[in-house]
């Protein structure tokens, strides 16, 4: 595999993202092999809810999809902020043109949706926020992960080994 097959972008919030949903995800993704870069808003760190503090790699302005194999957003309160986020949604859009994996967990499928990359797909998120994504003609599943193509979301952080494994073995074929 390139670098690029093997690199994955963890988009994280600048505050109050969810420390479990991170700490499994990148942890099981180093365990298998794959190079991880966290991209932020912010260019310094970011802060998890409990008191995590994560140094990104990259800012927004500088991804670039043919640089990476799947672009993973990590949930939390703080992606809230990130769900209009018109560079977060032009990249996502990227990323599905290319046809690489994008994953999000908890509330941040929200941001895909918003995007418009979810219309007509089936889909999980935080189940608070289910009207969110039902609003951009997506089929709502309660379960804890679903691939839908390239695409992979989950509900919550106890998904968290589950999705990870589900994008794992999607980068594997």
């Amino acid at each position: 595999m390139t670098t690029a097959q093997r690199s994955i972008l963890l988009i994280l919030p600048a505050a109050d993202f969810n420390e479990q949903e991170y700490l499994t995800v990148k942890n099981l993704l180093v365990k298998k092999g794959f190079n991880i870069f966290i991209a932020s808003d912010a260019n310094s760190l970011c802060i998890g809810k409990n008191g995590l503090r994560v140094r990104a790699d990259v800012n927004f302005f500088n991804i670039h999809a043919q640089n990476f194999a799947a672009i993973i957003f990590i949930g939390g309160e703080g992606v809230r902020k990130y769900w209009d986020n018109n560079i977060l949604h032009k990249i996502t859009v990227d990323f599905n043109k290319a046809q690489k994996v994008i994953a999000a967990i908890c509330s941040a499928p929200v941001i895909l949706a918003r995007a418009g990359i979810l219309s007509g797909r089936n889909v999980t998120c935080y189940p608070a926020d289910k009207k969110e994504i039902e609003k951009k003609e997506t089929t709502y599943k309660d379960e804890p992960a679903v691939v839908c193509g390239n695409i992979i979301t989950a509900q919550s952080p106890a998904a968290s080994p589950e999705f990870t494994n589900l994008i794992v073995s999607h980068l594997s074929k």
